[in-house]
């Protein structure tokens, strides 16, 4: 008898520009498959959990205050409670992130800084056994584009922390994972992301950082980035292997 095929990983838009960047490339290579769904679309329905093998929220330029003006994401919201409430291994990046938190009532605000472009990061001492990250090192510079931020959720673990904004990687369990930092970018998406910005406003007078600025670091920190991002959809394709 056949044995029954691997249920795919499903990754979550949450954003018309997003690419998913390295992540179906490396889930691939993993000997995985990737599932899309457009939370965006309203004519576009939930999957179902059961089909899945894990599930993967990437970022959005909306955040959850906007809940109310935007259905899709109590939708996402609902899809994050579920995956956590059944053990569905869960991988959130940025909105993703503060969307697991938000899901498990912890407050999400205003981060104490914006931060675009590549900043350190400290892994924690908890983090050198993690399933998913243990291969980030002190000083590791991460891509982020972000304006909030959130607090841990009860019981979570933080994995993480950055000297601008402190929690920048958390887990819950052993199958749920919040990460702040875009550990999918690659340097396509970077051009798309500052190329839509620039279309309508000044990066540097609205994020205090010039889009130039922006791609010097990407010239610098973007190919180890790249690499250790592809670790994390590996190990998750790993972990969610039958």
């Amino acid at each position: 008898m056949d044995a029954p095929q691997a249920k795919p990983i499903l990754f979550v838009r949450c954003e018309p520009d997003e690419t998913f960047g390295v992540g179906p490339a490396a889930v691939e290579a993993a000997g995985g498959s990737v599932l899309e769904w457009n939370a965006l679309d309203a004519e576009s329905p939930k999957p179902r959990l059961e089909d899945v093998a894990g599930v993967v929220v990437f970022g959005s330029s909306f955040n959850v205050e906007h809940a109310d003006e935007q259905p899709f994401i109590k939708e996402v919201r609902e899809l994050t409670r579920e995956a956590v409430d059944t053990g569905v291994p869960y991988l959130g990046v940025c909105f993703g992130a503060q969307m697991l938190a938000w899901s498990l009532d912890a407050e999400i605000t205003k981060a104490p800084v914006r931060e675009i472009g590549f900043e350190p990061i400290r892994p924690l001492a908890i983090a050198a056994d993690d399933r998913l990250l243990a291969h980030y090192e002190p000083g590791d510079h991460v891509f982020q584009w972000h304006m909030d931020t959130f607090a841990l959720p009860d019981g979570a673990e933080l994995l993480v922390t950055g000297d601008g904004v402190h929690h920048q990687a958390y887990r819950v369990g052993d199958r749920t994972w919040g990460v702040q930092f875009h550990f999918e970018i690659d340097r396509a998406e970077i051009e798309t992301w500052l190329t839509a910005f620039e279309a309508t406003e000044d990066l540097a007078v609205t994020w205090g950082k010039p889009s130039d600025a922006v791609r010097a670091e990407a010239d610098r920190y973007l190919a180890v980035h790249q690499d250790k991002g592809r670790r994390v959809f590996e190990r998750f394709a790993e972990l969610v292997a039958p």
